[in-house]
């Protein structure tokens, strides 16, 4: 599926995007490439939180029904591609001391990865797991941190 985002940039700015059609949903990149890979995870993971959740997944706006639309005053329009998760993803709580959940969430950060992404990546290399395989860059699914 093919889903419009907006790309705005500041001089003094990372390149922010966001989705007309997915409100809440946005992502940054310190280069076009890689705000442009943020936008492909932050989409998709947000899309399998709307499904997780039982929420409605809508279908693509057309470029001409948003013209109208504010938030692209300033704005690029680019396309973003997503494919349907193959798998569910599942919510965990852990516990862990500030320091080391600080600790994480600067590695992951330097690895360009949520903390999420991070844990269950260095989890599955230090097993030696065929299952690891390379996450996604840093995004987030409305705001929430797990």
């Amino acid at each position: 599926m093919e889903y419009i985002a907006y790309l705005h940039k500041d001089r003094v700015s990372d390149f922010g995007v966001s989705f007309p059609d997915f409100p809440g949903c946005v992502t940054a990149g310190k280069t076009l490439e890689e705000a442009r890979r943020m936008a492909v995870e932050a989409l998709t993971l947000h899309i399998a939180g709307m499904i997780e959740d039982g929420e409605a997944v809508p279908d693509p706006s057309n470029l001409d029904f948003l013209e109208r639309d504010p938030n692209m005053k300033g704005a690029v329009a680019m396309l973003v591609t997503v494919e349907p998760a193959a798998e569910k993803t599942v919510r965990i709580n852990i516990t862990a001391r500030t320091s080391q959940l600080e600790a994480i969430d600067r590695l992951a950060a330097k690895a360009g990865m949520t903390r999420s992404a991070y844990m269950v990546q260095s989890s599955l290399n230090s097993l030696g797991s065929k299952a690891a395989k390379p996450q996604h860059r840093k995004a987030s699914r409305r705001s929430r941190r797990a």
